[in-house]
């Protein structure tokens, strides 16, 4: 890590982060099992990020039982937080306010209260809180003005037309992913135009789009022309 050395800072750093991470996976999937009744595989992987974000500024001065805590508290935390984007309707597709912004400043601020050897106490929480929110005032203003300028010269978001249809079509003039087979018809079927009734398919052949009555018939039709030739004679075809 920053530390440059493979220590006991590393293998305590190292612990706290395995501990941190299951811990804040159990406790999005607890909340998810409390506030929706069932678990998810993206809540496992969005509480472990959840557990990884939470323990980075915390791992080197808590115990392994100070990271269960903080694991647990950010799981939990985080997965309250990321349902805040659908009641406040912010556009936040990645979670980054949920799971990073959250996660970081319970880490953060969890120092003042599980740090071990002495470095915990009611005046290293307001350090960390100082600290947690110059850090975000910080990051806000300089975010708002680099999106104003982004918005005033190329635009900030795409249309909602755009949006929907897909953004890769309105700006590349391309699609990444074909669709045309999920659901159950494929594009190359799916686009055939349907025949009159009685009419044959292609060259004539049942089952290619046409009335099977009409292949049949046509069959026989062309079956008796052969048997009378040209000359009316019976011929061997």
């Amino acid at each position: 890590g920053s530390a440059l050395a493979a220590d006991g800072t590393a293998a305590t750093m190292a612990l706290n982060t395995q501990v941190a991470t299951a811990a804040a996976m159990l406790g999005w999937l607890g909340y998810e099992r409390v506030r929706h009744g069932a678990f998810t595989t993206l809540g496992a992987a969005s509480g472990a990020v959840a557990g990884l974000v939470a323990i980075t500024p915390s791992g080197a001065a808590v115990n392994a039982l100070g990271a269960l805590v903080i694991g647990v508290a950010a799981g939990t935390a985080c997965s309250w937080a990321v349902s805040l984007k659908y009641r406040l309707g912010f556009d936040d597709s990645l979670d980054v306010v949920g799971v990073h912004l959250v996660g970081g400043v319970i880490g953060t601020l969890l120092v003042g209260v599980l740090a071990v050897d002495g470095v915990g106490g009611a005046a290293q929480l307001g350090r960390q809180a100082a600290g947690a929110f110059a850090v975000m005032a910080y990051s806000f203003t300089v975010s708002w003005l680099l999106a104003r300028f982004i918005d005033r010269v190329i635009g900030f978001r795409a249309a909602e037309d755009d949006e929907i249809s897909g953004v890769d079509q309105a700006f590349h003039a391309e699609a990444a992913y074909d669709f045309s087979a999920v659901g159950g018809v494929a594009q190359s079927r799916a686009h055939v135009p349907a025949l009159a009734p009685g009419a044959s398919g292609a060259g004539g052949a049942p089952g290619a789009g046409g009335a099977p009555g009409a292949a049949i018939r046509s069959k026989g039709e062309k079956d008796e022309k052969n048997e009378k030739g040209t000359t009316g004679k019976k011929v061997d075809v």
